[in-house]
């Protein structure tokens, strides 16, 4: 599924968008036969009262929009999961846009202990429904109505005014559920619109399943959330992969990274770096302390407090300057495995480091603006996300990480290696940004044509993640289990505070712009026009036990 904030054209038409509909996705070879563990692949997962399998088979109950002229926005379709397990239910219908593959989920639960005592029983049938909206006689949205002390967790579809029997779904003890929220617009017809969903806390420590269902209202107030999703209350994470299953997934799909033909400036090792000139600065101090090539002798934990950050040689220009073009051949990815949407999926983060940070180019419509200086920092952290089912060890999605921000991307929307299920992911001239295919993409204002172009295409410069890579963190498998590095512990900057003296540059775009934008010229850019803060480590981004952020991006 696409993050909303996130798209780019690939091309295609609507007709090819509506045949591709009903075509399950398939990833381009066969799972590997994963090593043994605990719950990872198992096709179920223990969530404490109750246990859940993925259904991925279904009946459709309703197709709208099968008009272009009606547009993207409003084509849908909706699915009844079939082939359920037997002894476990129902929670809820499925959906998603026609110009995609058919490529989702929902989670079917039974309790873990049939004779629970049935006034606290984890499930319980709905006591009846509330018919959400009809369209025209031909299909009807009811959304369950739980008994006291239950939640419902997601809604169904029928292509009948009848309601439903109530053996149809299962509402959750409440207890076993958290609040959700919506995620992105799947349709909307007026006022009556659908969403996917999601839990509202989302990151490492958080707990809440998606179940895979929707939420739909004709209340624009999209806040007012009638549905949950479950909870893992399983402490164990059982369904999480183990170290050798870590290292299986990683080599069955570890992406290769292309840089730009024209890159200048390369990613190294972390070790290179250090071994090859990067200095430690304190403030106060003018000369900076040698860093070991283990990174022992950084101050290590607290806090980003401006005491500390590395920078290049400032009197040896041969060592600087081969510092900044980094060194391909040392380089690998830094990967740190976290549990996602309460360890029903595992997230495997691959951190990519390049010593310099270039400067940008802006495009303002034809014309194509190189800057002297502006975006240029030491340190760039960068990376890349890879999503995998605990069910079965199948690869969903990936995030994308640029400047700051993203987005998610479905694995029907990937391009892989040939002869594998590796991803592909290109990292932009300069910025080091990554993206799912060649070509430009622009950050800024697309309608205008004004932006910082992220320039991306295949080369001989190119690094395998699936041999080239260093576990470094993975809090869910217990202390020890992996050895973190030292210079991950260190929490400062990895670049010093950047002014730029620049206004002749700015004065210099600004003349190019047209009036009507002269004057929002500092919010089209995502860059920092006169100065930035040194960048910082990989432990210090929100995303290390947080959610991936999104931001739009364009082609």
């Amino acid at each position: 599924m696409f993050c909303d904030c996130f798209y780019w054209n690939q091309g295609i038409s609507e007709l090819e968008s509506e045949s591709s509909e009903s075509k399950p996705f398939l990833l381009p070879s066969p799972l590997p036969r994963w090593p043994q563990g605990t719950g990872f692949a198992t096709g179920r997962i223990n969530l404490g009262e109750i246990e859940v399998v993925k259904v991925t088979e279904f009946d459709r109950v309703w197709k709208c929009g099968t008009s272009s002229s009606r547009g993207k926005s409003k084509c849908a379709s909706f699915y009844k999961p079939v082939g359920i397990p037997e002894g476990f239910h129902c929670l809820g219908h499925y959906c998603q846009p026609n110009n995609q593959p058919l490529r989702g989920f929902v989670l079917a639960a039974r309790a873990n202990d049939p004779d629970h005592d049935h006034h606290r029983h984890p499930l319980k049938k709905p006591l009846k429904y509330t018919l959400v909206w009809s369209s025209d006689s031909d299909c009807y949205f009811w959304l369950p109505d739980p008994p006291p002390g239950y939640r419902a967790v997601g809604v169904i579809v029928t292509d009948e005014a009848e309601e439903p029997e109530v053996e149809e779904v299962r509402c959750v003890r409440e207890d076993l559920t958290e609040s959700c929220e919506t995620r992105e617009m799947i349709l909307g017809l007026g006022s009556f619109n659908v969403w996917s969903t999601e839990p509202c806390e989302r990151g490492i420590w958080s707990r809440g399943v998606v179940v895979g269902s929707f939420f739909c209202s004709t209340n624009a107030n999209r806040a007012a959330m009638s549905i949950a999703c479950l909870k893992n209350l399983d402490p164990s994470l059982h369904g999480m992969p183990n170290l050798d299953q870590v290292h299986a997934l990683i080599q069955h799909y570890g992406p290769t990274v292309y840089f730009h033909p024209e890159e200048t400036y390369m990613p190294s090792s972390v070790p290179w770096f250090f071994k090859n000139g990067a200095l430690l600065y304190r403030f106060g101090k003018s000369q900076g302390e040698p860093v070991n090539s283990a990174g022992s002798n950084l101050p290590a934990g607290g806090e980003n407090d401006g005491n500390f950050w590395i920078d290049l040689p400032q009197d040896d220009e041969e060592a600087r300057s081969n510092l900044k073009k980094g060194n391909l051949e040392s380089s690998e990815l830094y990967v740190h495995v976290k549990p996602a949407l309460g360890g029903i999926f595992t997230d495997v983060v691959m951190w990519i480091f390049c010593p310099f940070n270039g400067p940008a180019t802006l495009k303002i419509g034809l014309l194509t603006v190189p800057m002297n200086r502006i975006g240029e920092h030491v340190g760039d952290w960068e990376h890349f996300t890879f999503r995998i089912s605990n069910f079965d060890g199948e690869l969903t999605q990936m995030f994308f990480s640029q400047h700051s921000g993203g987005g998610w991307v479905d694995a029907s929307d990937l391009e892989f290696v040939k002869g594998s299920n590796k991803p592909v992911v290109y990292s932009s001239k300069h910025g080091h940004a990554s993206f799912p295919h060649p070509g430009l993409y622009l950050q800024g204002s697309s309608k205008l044509g004004i932006g910082v172009r992220n320039d991306v295409g295949k080369s001989k410069f190119a690094v395998d993640s699936s041999q080239r890579y260093r576990v470094v963190a993975a809090e869910y498998l217990g202390e020890g289990a992996v050895s973190e590095p030292c210079w991950l512990q260190y929490m400062r900057e990895w670049g010093p505070t950047i002014v730029y003296d620049s206004a002749a540059e700015i004065d210099k775009i600004i003349n190019l712009l047209p009036l009507i934008v002269r004057y929002s010229f500092e919010n089209l850019f995502p860059i920092a026009l006169y100065g930035e803060e040194g960048p910082t480590g990989p432990k210090e981004k929100d995303n290390w036990e947080g959610d991936e952020m999104c931001v739009k991006a364009s082609r």
